[in-house]
């Protein structure tokens, strides 16, 4: 549990310093004199180099394990969040956010993390709750940085000052806990991937090929656009919910980040309950009860998006957001649930490429907000989240089939056989080097 206890607070450090400046872009604005599209291209910055890193850090935890890739992601990235207060235009605020997006990478490891740790049958539950917890530091630092450090650095320095000040403290959360796990933490039950090999007990994996046999996977890509439209939509209302609450219902920095924490605070449930409930349905359809289950949570979640941006006041706003969060953040579970299934040998590789989806689609989303109307651009989002459920019906997985169809699960019943060897239900991974120990 140690390593289960590391993963969801490391990537909850990771979503603390990446959006740590996003109550306070309101002040940020004021102070730089730029206008709202600017805002908008930090934004779409912040997640753009998630993206790549994602796509490069999968095939490395397949060869390196994640806990040395997380404890370094965390100390470098923490720098450029320390130092955001020197901004003064535009293109410094893009790069510097730029830089800081790539904590957002920790989600990888994270989900890789997990996996590694406990069986597909549990997977969905535990990868959803470490997610969830990892996610639960985008509504923290609504409220930790935009309505209790704020107005305290406020007291003693002008709000110039204070926005400018304010993300070193997160900063040096994160540099403390990625050294930590360095010092405290393993990579699999069994030890860490270094000392493995060295005992020939696990054998070399190639990052390139292991990227290359997920890549053309179809599946793999179907649920990049599905997580694309969850997580990609958590991650574009944690950037501009603060804003939009700001000037669409005229509230102070200080309120509408409170407000906005809400949809970051939903995940302390939220994407576990999502995990959870995609394990029942496993339990009793396979994985067609998942594939079932994943395609109820994003049609709901575009329904509510649809009802966000037609909320006639603040109050029934508040109360959509509630709902929206959740199933936005169950979607984002229940996607987590059927990674594991996609390639068990690879899986750093498929959550490195889903994982990337979810930053994609907040520069796709980001694009829209700020290319047109917010209501437009809420509209695209909710019928595109639509879309999306229905490739569900177009997964088609190996021993598992699908929604229209099941196979007879033949990993099932080998992992039966070895059942009977291995000394504990909970050592088991879904790495067939594990399989041998």
């Amino acid at each position: 549990m140690r390593a289960f206890h590391c993963s969801w607070w490391s990537f909850f450090n990771a979503f603390f310093i990446w959006f740590a400046i996003a109550p306070l872009l309101v002040e940020v604005r004021k102070s730089l004199d730029i206008d709202a599209k600017d805002i908008w291209t930090s934004n779409i910055c912040s997640v753009t180099g998630t993206i790549f890193m994602r796509f490069l850090l999968g095939p490395l935890c397949d060869k390196y394990g994640a806990r040395i890739l997380m404890g370094c992601i965390l100390m470098s990235t923490s720098i450029p969040c320390a130092l955001i207060g020197l901004v003064n235009s535009t293109t410094s605020l893009a790069v510097t956010r730029l830089f800081i997006g790539f904590g957002g990478s920790a989600f990888v490891m994270c989900q890789y993390w997990t996996t590694s740790m406990f069986t597909k049958e549990v997977a969905g539950s535990a990868n959803a709750i470490a997610g969830g917890w990892g996610n639960l530091g985008g509504g923290a630092t609504q409220i930790l940085v935009g309505s209790v450090l704020f107005p305290l650095f406020k007291m003693f320095m002008s709000a110039d000052m204070a926005w400018r000040t304010v993300s070193i403290v997160p900063a040096c959360m994160a540099f403390s806990t990625g050294f930590m796990i360095l010092r405290i933490s393993d990579d699999c039950p069994r030890g860490n991937f270094q000392e493995l090999k060295r005992h020939g007990i696990m054998n070399h994996v190639s990052a390139s090929a292991s990227f290359h046999e997920v890549a053309m996977n179809f599946n793999t890509w179907l649920f990049f656009l599905q997580y694309a439209c969850c997580f990609g939509v958590e991650l574009t209302m944690n950037n501009s919910a603060a804003t939009y609450f700001h000037e669409e219902f005229n509230l102070r920095t200080e309120k509408a980040a409170a407000i906005t924490s809400i949809f970051g605070l939903m995940n302390i449930f939220a994407r576990g309950l999502g995990g959870f409930i995609s394990d029942k349905f496993n339990a009793k359809m396979g994985l067609r009860g998942r594939l079932i289950w994943q395609t109820t949570c994003l049609s709901v979640e575009a329904s509510m998006i649809l009802c966000f941006a037609r909320a006639p006041n603040l109050g029934v706003s508040i109360l959509i957001l509630v709902f929206f969060s959740i199933f936005v953040q169950a979607a984002e579970g229940s996607t987590f649930g059927i990674v594991p299934y996609v390639n068990p040998a690879c899986t750093g590789s498929v959550s490195g490429i889903v994982g990337a989806g979810g930053s994609a689609g907040a520069v796709c989303f980001g694009i829209c907000f700020r290319q047109f109307e917010t209501k437009r651009a809420f509209d695209i989002m909710g019928f595109t989240v639509l879309g999306s459920a229905i490739l569900s019906f177009l997964v088609s997985i190996r021993h598992h089939g699908g929604i229209l169809f099941v196979e007879q699960c033949q990993e099932d019943v080998e992992g039966q056989q070895i059942h009977s060897t291995t000394p504990s239900r909970t050592e088991k991974s879904t790495h067939p080097w594990l399989y041998r120990l």
